[in-house]
This record gives structure tokens, C-alpha cells and sequence, in this order.
């Protein structure tokens, strides 16, 4: 079973070989997130598949919030570029929840909060608790909450 991580690898090697100039650029940094991720603790690891996902997750945010900045500042060609590796990383990610499907899990989780007595505002970290999990990777952390927020507040 190939890992997440040889599936990068490989792509790079690709890339590389297609003279792909925007992938491989991205891939060899996301690969070098992730390579500093397996030394960062106190002994080096090899990184799962789901922390690996998490990696390629906050590179690509990296990519969004780049890409947004250099749009604002009047940037456009280097606002194209961060967007474009954002969009490479992107396919390394699970499916992104819609809107509709992302309010529907934070209803449910709301209630099942309310049933265990969790009200109002500071329902908020106990909707999140519930939440969370289900959303796993398939809808930014931030996004969650204005949708929490909203259906808390709602």
C-alpha cells in the first residue's frame, strides 16, 4: 500500500521528469514541511498518512492566505502562483465540505450538545468537541467555527 507521502515522492519524480515547474516546486517544499515535521520531536518518525494530510492541509492554507495577501497588496501574478500550488496541493486533500453539508453536521452537533446540556455561547467548545471528528480534514478549522458560531448564536 503506497503511503500519502511515497504518493508525493512519486508525483514529485514526475513533475520533475514533465519539466512541471509549479508542482514540482510545491511538492518539494510540501515534502520539506513534512520531512521537518518527522524531525521535529524529541525523536525522528515517520508521519501517518492523517498527519501527513494535516501538513499538506496547513501548506496549503499557507498557499490561500498568500495568495490573498498578494491579491490585496496589488500583487497579481504572485497572488496566480500561490493560488495555482494551493490548487496542486488541494488534490492531495480530502473533498471539501459544501456549505450545506457542513451546516447540516454542526445542526446535528448542536443537538447533541443541547441534550447534554450545553446552551447558548458556551455551548461553543462542546459543539466543537463533536464536530471536529466528523469534519476531519474536509472543512478548514475556522470555517467550523463561524458555522457553530452562527448556528449558536441562530
Amino acid at each position: 500500500m503506497t503511503t500519502l507521502k511515497s504518493r508525493l515522492q512519486e508525483d514529485l519524480t514526475e513533475a520533475i521528469k514533465a519539466r512541471d515547474e509549479l508542482r514540482s516546486a510545491t511538492l518539494r517544499l510540501t515534502l520539506s514541511a513534512i520531512s521537518k515535521e518527522e524531525v521535529a520531536g524529541k525523536q525522528a518518525r515517520e508521519l501517518s498518512d492523517d498527519e501527513v494530510q494535516k501538513v499538506i492541509a496547513k501548506e496549503a492554507k499557507k498557499r490561500r492566505e498568500a495568495a490573498e495577501a498578494f491579491a490585496k497588496g496589488g500583487r497579481a501574478e504572485q497572488a496566480r502562483r500561490e493560488q495555482a500550488e494551493g490548487e496542486v496541493l488541494e488534490a492531495y486533500l480530502p473533498q471539501q465540505l459544501s456549505d450545506e453539508e457542513l451546516a447540516a453536521i454542526v445542526a446535528e452537533a448542536v443537538e447533541e450538545a443541547r441534550a447534554a446540556g450545553a446552551e447558548g455561547p458556551r455551548a461553543m467548545g462542546q459543539v466543537m468537541k463533536i464536530v471536529n471528528p466528523k469534519v476531519a480534514g474536509r472543512a478548514e478549522g475556522g470555517r467550523v467555527a463561524a458555522a457553530v458560531k452562527q448556528r449558536l448564536a441562530g
